[in-house]
């Protein structure tokens, strides 16, 4: 094989692999949207697919079933979300909520309607679950000043209290619940964290 046909055939199937990551990428940035925007049972295949532009056939070679899709659009958002969250510095408890605030004020709604579903659909489960242990270890790691000096149980009764306070469903009591103002209710999250803290 000549040196010119070897680069044809190699850019030719760089250009076919591009294009397959590339509809990879739109079918589950449009699933993601359906997924976090109405029930699972009311998220068609076949409409995501004409929104992306594919035919469900090529949907269904991508990623088989429905509940794949979804595991696979929520691992796909989920990267994401982790790597946001993660650009919080360790022991700045107020730059922590803001962070986690802007993460709630743009998912939270999302989130709360995945967790509504969870006791029907397995595969929600496992994704919340699995966002529930993603947060009790960012818990862990960003405020590991106050936990430092602890061990066993009264580590874990510390650790508990401010994933509670840091968790989705304060931040749905204060804002959605309460209607609290988004710089109160950060203020009040930032009390609840250091007042988990005795050396305060």
């Amino acid at each position: 094989m000549s040196s010119s046909l070897s680069q044809k055939r190699t850019y030719r199937m760089s250009a076919r692999a591009e294009a397959a990551a590339a509809t990879r990428e739109r079918l589950l940035a449009v699933a993601w949207e359906q997924f976090a925007a109405r029930p699972y049972e009311e998220v068609h295949l076949a409409v995501l697919a004409a929104e992306a532009g594919v035919s469900s056939q090529t949907l269904h070679n991508i990623f088989g079933s429905k509940e794949q899709l979804l595991t696979a659009a929520y691992v796909w958002w989920g990267v994401r979300v982790m790597a946001s969250r993660d650009t919080a510095q360790v022991g700045k408890v107020g730059e922590a909520i803001e962070n986690l605030f802007d993460h709630y004020e743009l998912h939270g709604r999302a989130i709360l309607r995945m967790i509504s579903q969870e006791e029907r659909f397995p595969a929600i489960r496992q994704m919340t679950d699995a966002g529930r242990t993603f947060h009790r270890e960012w818990v862990g790691r960003i405020f590991r000043p106050t936990l430092a000096g602890l061990r066993g149980k009264s580590r874990e009764r510390r650790l508990a209290a401010i994933v509670l306070a840091t968790d989705l469903l304060a931040w749905r009591l204060l804002r959605l619940d309460m209607q609290i103002d988004r710089v109160e209710a950060e203020g009040i999250v930032v009390e609840m964290v250091e007042g988990a803290d005795p050396k305060r």
